[in-house]
């Protein structure tokens, strides 16, 4: 049984029409669970690859720039 409220106004949703709403409720949000879990994942290997291209890389130049560095006299 699904009780729902909306306006002041009370709906009792009950037999087949609450397990058909409870499913698609089931549904819509392991949906929305795996388009977050998706999204999270995506945005981690994202910043993981990042890292691990342009930090070595930055690190390569700074050296490289110390190394060419005109030397005071």
């Amino acid at each position: 049984m699904l009780v729902i409220q909306r306006n002041g106004q009370t709906t009792v949703v009950s037999g087949w029409r609450a397990w058909l709403l409870a499913a698609l409720i089931f549904v819509g949000l392991t949906f929305l669970f795996a388009v977050i879990a998706f999204v999270v994942l995506g945005l981690a290997l994202t910043v993981t690859a990042v890292l691990l291209i342009v930090l070595p890389v930055a690190i390569g130049v700074a050296i490289l720039a110390s190394v060419l560095q005109p030397r005071p006299r």
